[in-house]
């Protein structure tokens, strides 16, 4: 699909339909405000509200009703209890969810939500599309529906609206870095909930580093007994049990978003080889390292093999979802050069070098992974050279856009593998808008660069161009009360990237619609920070 500029179609009607009247000029945005981001691929305003009402009625058949319920629970703000019924009798005021009549039967993520005077419908070909018609209603709503002292109004209106929409990837993703930095369970549910009013369909969650692993693993007490403490800053230790994630997965699922886990191998991975010096080279456990380390799995040693598909079944078993990420990048040889064990495997194997081992490494672990039925996702890095080909579960994760360019875009695209586009340059949100800590102003950019400039907002992507992908890492100890701060408002623009189809509002235009959401963040407690370098006021603090 192509991606340019904004196809929002405000028509031009003096006709009514679905019992509203279409204004006969473009609807005047600071008069009538419709703004709704990701934007829409349609949307026809028209004259009038839908005014909902104490003996308002929702209309949802059973297979459906969660979705109905997830409504009207946050219709609860208007101090309103709104029925849910299952018949669509003749009601007066009503919010029906149509079933199965889809619009544009596409990627079973589309919906058609048209508000007239007495009616809401809601049509889609899927239970998704059921969801995002709900959050795209929710954000037609004034924003203190969601405030716990909404009730206080008098009247709750919507505009009289038809909008047709539909994603244009499957894939879009969020990642979080808990591995650096711990955050809570109802951290991240609050952040689930973030994820599914900007449509984003994917947490991509990292859960290993060289300061922190974070994941319960019964087999191998000693990665939660001492690789969750082997860092001493504050918010750095810490774990997820079963329960915790299995918590986190169901609480994802109901917002129809799926939980991939990142186990970060074989770089990155102090915090378990401290717990198991056993699996290094030298025998010997490393210290904890906030950024590149040079020590890794060795992986000329078969226990090293055995340890990780033990980890890996557990990891299947907590995460149902279809795909794992394996890490892979960063990950530097100079002490597989020098080790025997790994020599001999190279030689052993008729591999080219230590590069060349990493492929053998990370391919013998996605087969595994492959016979349970998972896709595998690497960083770009398992592909910036030739050597051992990798399976075809493989996905390819294009990251590192500032130092190699598109090097792992292009190859992975002539080897057949699928491709997740989110490069440092500009989707890594924990670069802040201007130089802070360790981010100098190499690592910086703001909201103008990520909507006009962003390398992975691809104009014309290639087939195997599966989506797009952010990501929040916590180096140089970003915790959680600095995250929104850093997610916001420059997110918005990622989301419109990974979700709309068509013409693309201008900088000032789609700014404009940001700008008309603040008052609904601070209402839900986001602490947004400045968009443009040129908006930061001297002394802004990022921490």
């Amino acid at each position: 699909m192509i991606m340019s500029k904004l196809f929002v179609k405000i028509f031009i009607a003096g006709i009514v339909c679905f019992s509203c009247n279409y204004s006969n000029s473009r609807v005047d945005r600071k008069a009538t405000p419709i703004n709704i981001i990701p934007t829409p691929t349609e949307l026809n305003a028209a004259k009038g509200t839908f005014k909902l009402t104490p003996a308002s009625v929702i209309v949802a058949e059973d297979s459906i009703k969660y979705i109905a319920e997830f409504l009207q629970e946050k219709l609860k703000g208007t101090g309103y209890n709104i029925r849910i019924v299952n018949e669509n009798k003749d009601f007066k005021n009503v919010i029906y969810f149509k079933p199965k009549n889809p619009f544009d039967e596409k990627n079973g993520l589309s919906y058609q939500l048209n508000v007239s005077l007495k009616k809401i419908v809601i049509s889609a070909d899927e239970p998704s599309g059921y969801f995002y018609a709900v959050q795209t209603l929710l954000q037609l709503f004034p924003p203190e529906i969601l405030s716990k002292d909404s009730h206080t109004r008098k009247e709750w209106s919507v505009p009289c609206v038809d909008i047709k929409d539909a994603a244009k990837y499957n894939w879009r993703s969020f990642m979080l870095d808990s591995g650096r930095q711990f955050q809570t369970v109802d951290f991240i549910k609050r952040y689930l909930d973030i994820l599914a009013m900007l449509k984003i369909n994917v947490f991509h969650w990292h859960l290993t580093e060289g300061q922190g692993w974070r994941i319960e693993i019964k087999k191998y007490p000693k990665l939660t007994e001492i690789g969750s403490k082997v860092a001493d800053g504050e918010e750095q230790q810490g774990y997820y049990t079963y329960e915790d994630i299995r918590e986190i997965v169901e609480y994802a699922k109901k917002r129809f978003i799926t939980v991939v886990p990142e186990i970060d191998i074989p770089g990155h991975s102090d915090a378990a080889l401290i717990a198991y010096p056993e699996l290094t080279c030298q025998k010997q456990a490393p210290k904890a390292t906030m950024g590149v380390s040079p020590v890794l799995f060795c992986a000329g040693n078969e226990k090293t093999y055995e340890f990780l598909q033990n980890v890996l079944d557990t990891v299947c078993e907590l995460f149902p979802g279809e795909y794992i990420h394996l890490g892979g990048d960063e990950a530097p040889k100079a002490i597989w050069d020098q080790c025997p064990v790994c020599q001999n495997k190279i030689k052993q194997l008729h591999l080219k070098n230590s590069d060349d081992l990493q492929r053998y490494f990370s391919k013998r672990l996605a087969d595994y992974l492959g016979k349970k039925g998972k896709k595998v996702i690497f960083w770009g890095d398992v592909v910036y050279d030739d050597g051992e080909t990798l399976p075809d579960n493989v996905i390819v994760y294009w990251w590192n856009s500032r130092g190699h360019g598109d090097l792992a875009y292009k190859n992975a695209i002539k080897r057949g593998h699928s491709v997740i586009c989110g490069t440092n340059a500009y989707c890594y949100l924990n670069y802040p808008v201007v130089p802070w800590s360790k981010y100098d102003s190499t690592r910086t950019f703001d909201f103008k660069t990520v909507y006009e400039k962003n390398p992975s907002d691809i104009l014309v992507p290639n087939d195997l161009v599966m989506g797009m992908g952010c990501c929040l890492w916590t180096d140089w100890y970003v915790k959680m009360d600095m995250i929104d701060q850093r997610v916001f408002p420059r997110i918005y623009a990622l989301a419109e990237q990974m979700w709309h189809v068509g013409e693309r509002l201008t900088l000032d235009e789609f700014y404009m619609q940001v700008k008309s959401t603040y008052d609904r963040l601070k209402i839900l407690g986001i602490d947004y920070g400045p968009a443009f370098a040129n908006e930061v006021p001297d002394g802004y603090k990022w921490d």
